[in-house]
This record gives C-alpha cells, structure tokens and sequence, in this order.
C-alpha cells in the first residue's frame, strides 16, 4: 500500500530531484519537449517504488475508472503503450468470445498518413488495408475519399487523430454503425481533444491512446483503451494479461485458480510506476491543454509579426468543430522552398532545434509497406505526399515558452 510522505521526507526527495535536474546535459536548445515531469509527478512515482507495490494494482485501477469518466466512456484498460492499446483493439475484433466478430481476410480503411503500430496490428489479425488519403486541411482520413464501394467491403475504419485534430469523425462513425462497421479511433495525439463538445476516441467501437513522453500527458510509457461494450472489456482484459479471466470484468472476481486461461493473450500491462506518475499529470490535463495552445499562438504571431516573414510557411488549424489538444506543431513549407527543406531540416539540427516528420509520412513510401507489398496497385496518395514532401513538425512546449527561446526559435526558422 502506498502511504503519504511527512513534509520532512518530501522536502529531502525534491532537493534530491532538483539536484539531479540541474546536473542534466542540455541536449537541444529546442527539443520535441522539454522536462515533461513537476516534482508531483516524481515524487508519486517515489511513493509507488516505497510501497514495492510495483505491478498493476489499485493506483491502475483508479487511473482507469477516473480516466473513463472524464471522456464519457463507460470501462477504461491501462496498457504498456498506445502501440500495446492498438493491438488489443486490433485482437479483440477477430476474438473468437467477440460476437459479430471480423474474420481474416476481411478489409479496413486507414489513412495513407499513419503510423507503424496503427496499421501494423490489424495486418497481423490477418486483415486486408485499404488506404484513403488525408483532408490537406486537418492531414485526417478524408471522409469525403470513402466511396460506397469501399463501404460494402470493409468490416472496420482506423481513423486516426492526427496531432489532435480529427476528420468528421460524427460522418464516419454515423456510417460506420450504419453499416455494421467497426470503428477504432486512434486517438495517441489527440487526448483532450472534442469534436462538438464530445471527446474524441468516444464515437466509436475503441480509442486509444497513448502516454508516451512527448504526448499530452506523459507515464513515461503508457497507454490507455475505453470502450462501452462489457464484452469488448472483458476480452480486452483478459488480452492484456495472458489470457487468464483474473480480475476481469467490473468487479475483481475470485477464483480458486489464479491461472485460469479462457483466452489467447498477451502481456502488455502497465507497472503502478507507470500508472501514478501518468495519473499525476492526467489530473492537470486542462492546464497543460492551454499552455501549449497559448505557445502556439505566440510562435504564430511572432514568426507573422518578425520582419523576415515572407509567407515561408503554411501552419495547420484545427477542424471547425474540434477544439484541439495540440501535441506538436507541425509546420508546411513554401513550395518555393521545397529544393531546400533537406539542408534546412540539418541546419535546424546544427541550431538544437529538433524536428520530426509529420507521423510517419505517407506511409507506402516506407520500406516495410515495400516488403509486404501494400500497395499492389501502386495507387497514388497526392495529400500524403504532399505532406511528406512540406511537412515536418516541432516541439509545442508544456510549460510557458521563454521569450529568449521565442527569439531564438523564430529566427532560425525564418532563416529558411
């Protein structure tokens, strides 16, 4: 059990913290994020590694049953990673307890521009991908490219909500339960994020989500699934551990054997280490959400205001109807500029300001759809590329951006 620090105790632990934060080695002038953690988040990780209570527990289960409520959803599983909550989601579909359940061979749409362990997943359930390119306006699966043909074919839609913004996502979904359809929202960069007032990874059958460092709020690793089926949560829970029916459904049950397999399974579970410090930032969710918005408006009008601006970039603007979360900010370079974007991506570098693709671009630009052959067709994604081609993102800090680091940051990306 975990038992509160006496002020003396505290004290002693965030010198100790401080002490080692002030000897870090800064690595980038401007990183992808900064420090992520307060010493609240440190030192409730402290607490769990005191009580040697490390595996999944009760810091777990409250995590959860508060994480659900605060979306709307009804039942909530932590995982190890938003990677971890995307595998679970993928299983569960082709679950042999799931009624109506997806059979191998069936299709899904994902967008073009998507990530390595969106798609990877229901691959390895033995699904057939059919890709659909992004809305240039919010880099989100362009509901308007989902045709009736792919719609008869398909048993499930990935959308994914791309650096917190989202597709009309009450179209797809509305579609989707239309027609018997399963929907997984990736929602690993957008916590926080609504689509009229209604959290975004509630409209469908799944979301997930992530709580990786750079993201909204960080466990350092870590992830998180809700759904509001009792059968999708009970086989998620057996999923995520082994297969065994321990500690499934609302309540933990008894059993005379704690190795009781009823399912397939894996081991993705995350560590109460985990659960505690993600659980510490979750509970300040609202205010990181404002600062990194404020950061963003001042990084905009800073590089607008600056003399040097020239109309190099274009920026990115959430959907009408979403109020965004931001995780980064991605910027689309001039194609006056493009000839340049290689040697000024390495000058960033050289100037410790780190940047990144946009997700993983188009995604059957990479050598791993190469090696398993998915794009057959050889079909072209123009909005994808186009954003590979413009695209990279920087940091959206956390804490309040210094006016020194403002200065710093916009010069050097207007020296484009």
């Amino acid at each position: 059990m975990r038992k509160n620090l006496n002020k003396n105790e505290t004290l002693y632990l965030e010198k100790l913290i401080t002490k080692y934060e002030n000897n870090k080695d800064v690595i980038s002038r401007y990183p992808l994020l900064e420090n992520a953690f307060i010493n609240e988040d440190i030192l409730e990780g402290i607490k769990v590694l005191l009580s040697q209570q490390l595996t999944m527990s009760e810091i777990t289960y409250k995590f959860e049953r508060d994480f659900a409520k605060h979306v709307g959803s009804k039942y909530a599983i932590m995982v190890n990673s938003g990677s971890s909550a995307n595998l679970l989601a993928s299983f569960a579909l082709i679950n042999p307890k799931k009624k109506n359940k997806v059979n191998k061979g069936d299709s899904f749409i994902i967008p073009s521009l998507c990530w390595s362990t969106s798609l990877w997943p229901l691959i390895q359930c033995g699904l057939k991908p059919i890709f659909v390119d992004v809305d240039i306006n919010n880099f989100c699966l362009d509901e308007k490219k989902i045709t009736k043909k792919m719609l008869e074919k398909i048993k499930v839609i990935l959308t994914i909500h791309i650096l917190g913004n989202s597709s009309n996502i009450e179209e797809i979904a509305f579609k989707a339960k239309k027609r018997g359809i399963y929907l997984i929202e990736d929602t690993c960069e957008a916590l926080g994020s609504t689509f009229n007032s209604k959290f975004l990874g509630t409209f469908g059958d799944f979301g997930t989500y992530s709580f990786y460092y750079s993201h909204q709020i960080t466990a350092g690793e870590g992830g998180m699934i809700v759904t509001n089926s009792i059968e999708d949560y009970n086989i998620l829970c057996s999923l995520r551990s082994h297969g065994w029916d321990r500690k499934i459904g609302k309540k933990i049950k008894k059993h005379n054997s704690y190795f009781n397999f009823i399912n397939s399974g894996f081991n993705v579970r995350p560590t109460d280490i985990n659960a505690a410090i993600g659980y510490s930032q979750f509970k300040r969710l609202n205010k990181l959400i404002e600062i990194r918005k404020r950061n963003r408006l001042k990084i905009i009008d800073s590089i607008k205001k600056s003399k040097n601006w020239n109309n190099q970039f274009d920026f990115f603007y959430s959907n009408q109807k979403v109020n965004q979360s931001f995780f980064g900010f991605p910027i689309l370079i001039n194609r006056k500029y493009l000839n340049k974007k290689k040697q000024f991506l390495s000058f960033l570098k050289i100037k410790n300001i780190e940047t990144r693709p946009i997700l993983s671009g188009n995604f059957l630009n990479q050598p791993s759809s190469k090696l398993y052959n998915l794009n057959k067709n050889n079909l072209k994604f123009p909005i994808s590329q186009e954003i590979e081609d413009r695209g990279f993102f920087i940091g959206l800090p956390s804490q309040p951006i210094g006016e020194e680091n403002l200065k710093y940051l916009v010069k050097n990306l207007l020296s484009i």
